[in-house]
């Protein structure tokens, strides 16, 4: 199992969780479901007290990744498989984002 914590403008929103079986889960922290000033972090992730669950890894976060011969450095500069998505949103995740959304492997998990 690996965890990734999702940063909004810097501010942690959520925990995105890649299970031992390939799923993934997304869920708000309780902190930032109480807090009504706080936006979801997607239209297809809105705030919600229930976890998101899919078999694949969710298509907001897909979209971050990157595509051809930019997808082929990061994967050969870091050494992560070509179809670990997850690896690569690690790396491309925490720093090189467009928008307010980054995500910050979790160590503590």
């Amino acid at each position: 199992m690996r965890s990734a914590r999702i940063l909004f403008k810097d501010e942690e929103a959520g925990v995105l969780t890649q299970h031992d079986d390939g799923s993934f889960t997304f869920s708000y922290n309780q902190s930032w479901m109480e807090d009504s000033a706080k936006p979801g972090i997607s239209l297809t992730l809105p705030k919600s007290k229930q976890t998101y669950q899919s078999k694949f890894l969710f298509p907001f976060f897909y979209n971050m990744l990157p595509e051809g011969a930019n997808k082929q450095v990061v994967c050969k500069y870091n050494r992560i498989d070509f179809d670990d998505y997850f690896g690569q949103l690690m790396v491309v995740g925490k720093s090189d984002t467009i928008g307010a959304v980054r995500v910050i492997k979790d160590e503590t998990r």
